[in-house]
């Protein structure tokens, strides 16, 4: 059997040490490229994520300024609505105001000018008067001018309180006396009228005083 000499042995540890130091600087030199790529990526994806967060600060600071621009916008509109609804209202006051002051001083208007015909009848008649001998003749002329009058309120609305066989009624009716002896058919009827009433548009502007049957 063949044996190795000393010398021999050393040599082939020698080889065998070799080779291994050999494979672990290579799995070194291997494992540091591979720590420096993934380095490099991470610092690549890092520089990337800060782009991507700065843009969308950017994106969300651009989002905010639109948005504050547009509710300053609106604001203002609002304002200038508002601002113009309160000089319309304001002209509204005044001129309601002198709309209602003319109606209390001049609210009577179209009753004057009514009646005014029926004043210039009156004024004639006292004229012509003393001109005419036939007293049936002067008191006809103030019956027409009587009418005329009724005539003319009727059209302002003013009408008669009826009192003729009517029943008393406290709506329309003031008893300011009571007669009695007037028999059973006559309790609580208007017997007489003493002073007419009138009403404005269907409203109670002078109640009726009558005598009563009692």
């Amino acid at each position: 059997m063949w044996k190795m000499s000393k010398k021999n042995k050393i040599k082939v540890k020698e080889k065998i040490v070799n080779e291994m130091e050999e494979e672990i600087k290579t799995s070194a030199e291997q494992m540091a490229e591979g720590h420096d790529e993934n380095a490099q990526t991470d610092h690549q994806q890092t520089e990337k994520t800060q782009a991507d967060k700065e843009q969308a600060e950017n994106i969300d600071t651009e989002k905010g300024v639109d948005e504050l621009a547009a509710a300053q916008n609106t604001i203002n509109e609002l304002k200038d609505k508002l601002l113009r609804t309160i000089a319309e209202f304001e002209n509204y006051k005044k001129r309601t105001h002198k709309e209602k002051t003319e109606l209390i001083f001049n609210g009577g208007e179209k009753t004057v000018s009514a009646i005014l015909p029926v004043l210039d009848d009156m004024e004639r008649a006292i004229e012509n008067s003393a001109k005419i001998d036939d007293i049936k003749a002067l008191e006809e002329g103030w019956e027409l001018i009587f009418k005329k009058l009724v005539n003319a309120l009727e059209g302002l609305g003013v009408n008669k309180i009826d009192t003729t066989d009517k029943d008393f009624n406290v709506d329309y009716h003031e008893a300011v006396a009571m007669v009695p002896g007037m028999g059973d058919d006559k309790k609580g009827k208007v017997i007489d009228c003493l002073q007419t009433g009138y009403t404005l548009n269907d409203k109670v502007i002078r109640h009726a005083k009558v005598a009563v049957g009692q």
